[in-house]
């Protein structure tokens, strides 16, 4: 694997049975995904949802058209900060085989790129706080720890 070779892109329909083997593996997030076809239009109506959204990109990361990684960026405009927009960056995820070969800092600073490109004043991402990889890798980053971040699960 060639990292210049990797592509950062808008994630399209066709790439979702990737994404959705990605979040799968994810045993450590607890977020019940699953590649069941029960679950299928699920994943499509978010999709499409995403993709619907102004404020809201689904990213893949592909080497020799192969979907290797994931990130989802959200612009969000707050009242603080004299009105300051901000990217969220969620549900970051490289296929399992492909970690540690640079993929992940590739998508990080890409999604950097397209904040500043927004205007955003900050860069803001949360991590299940037992994944202390992914703590020193977004640390190795830039990032700091600066709050603390609480859940309410509601389904």
């Amino acid at each position: 694997m060639k990292l210049e070779e990797l592509v950062i892109r808008d994630a399209r329909p066709s790439d979702l049975p990737s994404l959705v083997a990605m979040y799968a593996a994810d045993t450590l997030g607890g977020h019940s995904d699953t590649t069941d076809g029960a679950a299928d239009a699920d994943y499509l109506n978010a999709f499409n949802a995403i993709h619907a959204s102004p404020n809201d990109t689904l990213y893949v990361a592909e080497i020799d058209g192969k979907v290797v990684g994931t990130f989802q960026a959200t612009l969000i405009t707050v009242m603080t900060g004299r009105g300051a927009t901000n990217m969220k960056i969620e549900a970051v995820q490289t296929r399992e085989d492909m970690r540690g070969s640079g993929i992940g800092s590739a998508m990080i600073r890409f999604a950097i790129e397209q904040a500043r490109a927004a205007g955003a004043a900050s860069v803001q991402l949360s991590s299940n706080a037992a994944r202390h990889n992914a703590h020193r890798f977004y640390e190795r980053l830039g990032f700091e720890k600066s709050h603390v971040a609480f859940k309410m699960k509601l389904k």
